[in-house]
């Protein structure tokens, strides 16, 4: 069995207006909720051996306050892929991860992560920013990832932890 964990970037800013997309920083609340999700983690045990990340400034950002707040060992590896992806985009990321981690955590976007969790487990869960979902895949190989082959252990938003 494997472990996806999907997490959705913190929340942004749009204080900047002439900022692409692909720029855009962490604001306030989401500098405060992704420490706040990694703290949540640790406490859960849900840690992750890899971390792949959008290498979008809020992703690259929240994964990394996440991997410190949570003490995960693991190095963040940004995958192009992830930034606008489509479902089966993120299939691909997902089945090239190596075997050798039990527990990957993918760290992206909307709407591509309330996608992947609906085709992986059947349940349609709503992501907002900073958001978890910790699906377990009845997979050996994460190259055998289907749809339908993952049950949704836990999901976590934010709002809810406070």
């Amino acid at each position: 069995m494997k472990t996806l964990y999907l997490l959705r970037h913190a929340k942004s800013s749009w204080d900047n207006s002439s900022l692409a997309d692909f720029e855009r920083p962490l604001n306030e609340r989401g500098l405060t909720a992704a420490p706040l999700m990694g703290e949540t983690m640790r406490e859960k045990n849900f840690l992750p051996e890899v971390i792949v990340s959008s290498p979008a400034k809020r992703a690259r950002q929240t994964a990394g306050l996440v991997k410190d707040s949570a003490d995960i060992e693991g190095e963040i590896e940004f995958d192009e892929r992830i930034y606008e992806a489509s479902t089966s985009n993120l299939l691909q990321v997902v089945s090239g991860l190596s075997d050798e981690n039990t527990g990957a955590m993918l760290v992206g976007h909307n709407p591509g992560f309330e996608n992947l969790v609906r085709v992986l487990t059947g349940k349609f869960e709503t992501m907002p920013t900073a958001a978890l979902a910790v699906i377990d895949l009845e997979i050996e190989s994460w190259r055998e990832v289907s749809p339908d082959c993952g049950s949704l252990r836990e999901f976590l938003r934010p709002k809810e932890l406070d």
